[in-house]
């Protein structure tokens, strides 16, 4: 086992102990919805999503309501999560080609994923590990790429080349874990600026690259 692999272990270990329910933290209630939710996450917080999908969710029920919605309307609805007009558009588009050419049907396949507008390996890994249970990948978001960088297991930039080195060195079938764990933490502890690294039961195993020692 790499040195990077044995790294990873130990705080996957850490991981399960801090955060033994991980999961998703958009609101949904149907396998489409969570896939709208996590299109509209896109350089925006859960929390702002979750508020605009609690609207959204009332107005429009079903794959059929969205892909008859109304741009405008539609738009309207979202635009407080940010490029509202290029995530309203994704939503209807991806709606009509789910009900038309899936048979209404949220594709389980990355391949079927990464073809509908608006969805790129993080949205398809979101939604295959959430609604699938399939590990066909690691959510890469900003904490995670963050994350990543801190813990020693990447010094890439790309999303696609991050996701690559974390597939590497953490165990398939904990990726789903794995993406939800670092996330939660990246949230509250490893935060972006002033993270509780002196409150962080992870730091013996975190090298802490890019932070300053307290």
């Amino acid at each position: 086992m790499s040195v990077k692999a044995e790294r990873a272990a130990k705080l996957l270990r850490g991981l399960r102990r801090l955060y033994p329910d991980a999961r998703c933290e958009l609101d949904y209630s149907s396998p489409h919805e969570l896939l709208f939710a996590v299109i509209l996450s896109a350089q925006c917080t859960d929390v702002r999503v979750n508020a605009t999908t609690r609207t959204l969710f009332k107005r429009y029920r079903t794959l059929d309501d969205y892909a008859k919605a109304a741009p405008a309307e539609l738009e309207g609805i979202v635009r407080s999560c940010g490029f509202y007009r290029m995530k309203a558009k994704a939503i209807i588009e991806t709606a009509k080609a789910v009900r038309d050419l899936h048979g209404g049907r949220i594709p389980d396949t990355m391949e079927g994923l990464l073809a509908l507008r608006g969805v790129a390996r993080k949205t398809a890994n979101v939604v295959l590990g959430e609604i699938y249970g399939k590990p066909e990948g690691v959510v890469v978001d900003t904490h995670m790429k963050r994350l990543a960088y801190r813990f020693g297991l990447s010094d890439e930039e790309d999303p696609v080349k991050v996701e690559r080195d974390l597939a590497a060195v953490v165990p398939r079938e904990d990726w789903v874990f794995w993406s939800h764990a670092v996330i939660w933490h990246g949230r509250r502890v490893c935060k972006a600026r002033n993270p509780a690294c002196g409150a962080c039961t992870l730091r013996p195993d975190c090298p802490q690259r890019g932070v300053d020692s307290d």
